[in-house]
C-alpha cells in the first residue's frame, strides 16, 4: 500500500500569519512584508482555509483576533524567528563601504553620552553611516515593529514581545548639586537630603520616584520644586540653583560611565545618596528582522563599546 505525500510546508505562509497576527491588519501586514494589500487579503484567505478559522475577524473599522489567532501569535513570532536564524547568511559585512541611516530612540541624557563616541567609530570604521537620534515616546509605541526605529536605548521594560533585548550598564543614582551647595558640607543624611528642594525628570510628568519611597520609610518627604520632562535640562537647573537632580553613575569601584559626562561638563558635585535605591539598568532593543544584518550588528556593537568606554569609544 502505497503512503500519502509528506505536505508541502509554506514557509512564507508562517511570515505571514504573523504579520498579519502582530499588526491586525491586512494594509499594514502588506506594507511589513512589501507586498500588495490585495495579495495579502488573499493569503488572509488562505489561511483561514487551512486552519479553519478565521483570524481576523471585523469590529466596526478595524480587525479583531479571534482566540485561535491569540493562541497562535507567540507561537507564530517564535517560528519566524526560527526560520530567520535558520536560513540567516551570518552577518559578515564590510562596514567600511556601508551606507545607511540608522534611527536610535534614546532619552536626551543617553543621546547626549552616546552621540561623541558614536560618531568617534562612525567616522573611523563607517564613514558611510549617518545617525539620526529620536525622543523617547511617550508611551510604548510600536516603532521598532513598524521599522521607524532601528535601535532603542534606555531602560528596556515596554518593547513589543517579539523584541531582542540586551542589558548593556547598571548604574546607581547620585545627588547632582552645584559646587558650594550647602549639601558639599559635612555629612550628607537622609533627613538633609530631604530638607532640599528637587527637580524631577519624567516625561508624564510624574512627581514622585524610587527616592521618595525610600525617605517614606524613614517617615520623610522632600519637597520637589518642579518636574521637567528633560533630564539635560533639570542637570542644567541644578548647576544654576541650589536644586537637587538625580543624576546617573558608575557602580563604586567602576570606571565612569559616559552618562555621567553631562554633569561632569556642567561642573555638578555628585554625591552618595545615604539610601539604599533600585539600580538603574540601561539595555538596548532592536526587532528580530534586524538580529542577522550585518550593518545593525556593527550598530549594536559601537553602542556597546561606546557605554562601556569611559569618555567615549576611541577603539
Amino acid at each position: 500500500m502505497s503512503s500519502s505525500p509528506d505536505p508541502v510546508i509554506d514557509a512564507n505562509l508562517a511570515v505571514a500569519l504573523d504579520a498579519l497576527l502582530a499588526e491586525q491588519s491586512v494594509t499594514r501586514a502588506a506594507a511589513r512584508l512589501h507586498t500588495s494589500p490585495a495579495a495579502m487579503s488573499r493569503t488572509l484567505a488562505r489561511l483561514r482555509r487551512l486552519l479553519q478559522d478565521p483570524l481576523l475577524v471585523r469590529a466596526g473599522q478595524t480587525m479583531v483576533p479571534t482566540p485561535r489567532a491569540h493562541a497562535l501569535r507567540d507561537e507564530a513570532a517564535a517560528v519566524v524567528r526560527r526560520l530567520g536564524a535558520l536560513l540567516s547568511p551570518g552577518t559578515g559585512v564590510d562596514v567600511a563601504t556601508l551606507r545607511s541611516t540608522f534611527t536610535v530612540q534614546a532619552a536626551d541624557l543617553l543621546g547626549a553620552a552616546l552621540t561623541p563616541g558614536l560618531l568617534r567609530l562612525v567616522r573611523q570604521e563607517a564613514p558611510g553611516v549617518s545617525l539620526r537620534f529620536r525622543a523617547e515616546e511617550w508611551e510604548a509605541g510600536p516603532g521598532l515593529r513598524e521599522g521607524r526605529i532601528d535601535l532603542e536605548v534606555g531602560a528596556i521594560d515596554h518593547v513589543d514581545p517579539e523584541a531582542q533585548v540586551e542589558e548593556l550598564v547598571t548604574l546607581r543614582m547620585a545627588a547632582a548639586v552645584r559646587p558650594g551647595h550647602p549639601l558639599t558640607e559635612g555629612t550628607l543624611t537622609p533627613e538633609r537630603l530631604a530638607a532640599a528642594e528637587h527637580v524631577v525628570v519624567s516625561r508624564r510628568g510624574r512627581f514622585t520616584g524610587p527616592l521618595d519611597t525610600a525617605l517614606a520609610e524613614r517617615n520623610l518627604h522632600r519637597r520637589v520644586a518642579v518636574v521637567l520632562p528633560s533630564h539635560l535640562a533639570a542637570l542644567t537647573l541644578a548647576a544654576r540653583s541650589d536644586i537637587v537632580c538625580l543624576a546617573p553613575v558608575a557602580p563604586r569601584g567602576d570606571a565612569p560611565s559616559p552618562l555621567t559626562d553631562a554633569a561632569t561638563a556642567l561642573g555638578l558635585r555628585l554625591l552618595d545618596i545615604p539610601l539604599p535605591l533600585p539600580p538603574v539598568t540601561v539595555g538596548m532593543a532592536w526587532h528580530p528582522r534586524h538580529a542577522a544584518d550585518g550593518g545593525h550588528a556593527w550598530l549594536r556593537g559601537a553602542v556597546r563599546r561606546t557605554l562601556h568606554a569611559p569618555g567615549g569609544a576611541d577603539g
